[in-house]
C-alpha cells in the first residue's frame, strides 16, 4: 500500500518519478482499513527537501500511512515559505489532542547550542512528554535524539574537537532486534554532526539498547523498550548529494570543512559521490513500521493509557 500525503505537497512528484507509491486523498477515502497515523515534527530549515527524505522511506512498507507534518508553532522558519507551511504544515498545538501510531522528531543546526538556549526549547520538551501519552513509538533524529536523551534522561552531548562529517563503517550490535532485521553485521551510514553522545554516560539501568555504533563515530542508533522509542544520532535518511551540498555550502562560505570521509571517490570532491547507506535506510524505517503496525492499538484513543501511571 501507498503513502498518504496532501496531493499539491512538493514531495509528491519526486516519490512519483522514483517509483513510491502515493496515493491520492480521493483513493485513500474508499479504503475500509485504518491506516497508520504518521506524525513528522519537521526541525530541519529545509522542510521540503526533510519531508521528502522521510516520506520517501515511510512510503517504501505494503501498508497504507497517513503522514502529517509538524511544525513548532512559536517559531518563524528563514528557509521555508510561510505559504508552504500554511498549506501543509499544522502546529503541534493543532495536533496535541490527536493520537499517532508514530511520530517522528527530526535534527536540527544547533546541536553546538546548550538545549535550553534553544529558542524552541519549552515548546519541544511538552512536546515530548506528548509523545509518552500519545505516540505508540517515536523515532528521533540526530540533534531531535540528542535532545530526547538528555530530556527523558539527562545524557548530556559533548562538542566534537572535529566535525564527524562522512560515510562511516558501523556495527550490528543486536541481530536479533526486530528493528535490524536483514542488517548486514557491517555496513554504513551517513554522519553529519558536531556534538556526540557518549556510551559510558548512557543509564546504568539498561534502558537505552545500544543497537548500533562505529569504532569512529561512536554511537548511532539506541532502542528503548518504554514507549518503544528510537534513537539515532547520525543521518541515514540523507539523498546521496546533501553531504555534498553541506561541504559546498561550507567551502562557499569560508567555514573550515574537511572533505567528507568516505563519500567521494577517491576523496575528489569533482567526482559523484556514492550512496552506500540507501539500502539501509528502507530497511530500518520498514522494519520501524512494520513494528509500529504489529504492536500499535486499533482503536487509537487506548495508545498511551498504559504509560499514564509510569509518567
Amino acid at each position: 500500500m501507498p503513502i498518504r500525503i496532501p496531493d499539491a505537497l512538493p514531495a509528491r512528484d519526486t516519490l512519483l518519478r522514483e517509483g513510491v507509491m502515493v496515493m491520492d486523498e480521493k483513493t485513500a477515502t474508499r479504503q475500509d482499513i485504518r491506516p497508520l497515523q504518521i506524525g513528522l515534527l519537521n526541525l530541519m530549515p529545509n522542510k521540503i527537501k526533510t519531508e521528502t527524505q522521510i516520506a520517501r522511506l515511510v512510503g517504501s512498507t505494503p501498508l497504507q500511512v497517513d503522514l502529517t507534518l509538524v511544525r513548532i508553532g512559536n517559531h518563524k522558519s528563514k528557509n521555508t515559505s510561510e505559504d508552504h507551511l500554511i498549506s501543509f504544515y499544522e502546529t503541534w498545538e493543532d495536533v496535541r489532542h490527536r493520537k499517532f501510531d508514530g511520530f517522528i522528531i527530526t535534527g536540527a543546526p544547533i546541536e553546538t547550542l546548550p538545549f535550553e538556549e534553544v529558542t524552541y526549547w519549552k515548546e519541544l520538551e511538552q512536546i515530548l512528554d506528548w509523545t509518552t501519552t500519545h505516540v505508540h513509538s517515536s523515532f528521533f533524529i540526530c540533534w531531535g535524539a540528542m535532545a530526547a536523551a538528555w530530556h527523558f534522561h539527562k545524557v548530556p552531548k559533548h562538542t566534537l574537537p572535529h566535525k564527524a562529517f562522512g560515510v562511516y563503517r558501523h556495527r550490528n550490535l543486536s541481530p536479533a532486534s526486530p528493528y535490524l532485521a536483514g542488517f548486514s553485521d557491517d555496513f554504513q551510514i551517513s554522519v553529519s554532526r558536531w556534538t556526540e553522545v557518549r556510551r559510558n554516560e548512557l543509564p546504568a539501568d539498561g534502558s537505552l539498547e545500544v543497537l548500533m555504533e562505529s569504532a569512529e563515530t561512536g554511537l548511532c542508533l539506541l532502542h528503548e523498550a518504554f514507549a518503544n522509542r528510537l534513537y539515532i544520532f547520525n543521518h541515514i535518511e540523507y539523498d546521496s548529494t546533501t553531504l555534498a551540498e553541506e561541504y559546498e555550502r561550507d567551502v562557499a562560505s569560508g567555514t573550515p570543512i574537511d572533505v567528507p570521509h568516505n563519500y567521494y571517490p577517491g576523496d575528489d570532491p569533482a567526482c559523484t559521490p556514492l550512496n552506500r547507506w540507501r539500502s539501509h535506510a528502507f530497511l530500518l524505517f520498514g522494519n520501524w513500521i512494520n513494528q509500529v503496525y504489529q504492536t500499535t492499538s486499533f482503536d487509537l484513543a487506548e495508545i498511551g493509557h498504559d504509560r499514564e501511571a509510569a509518567r
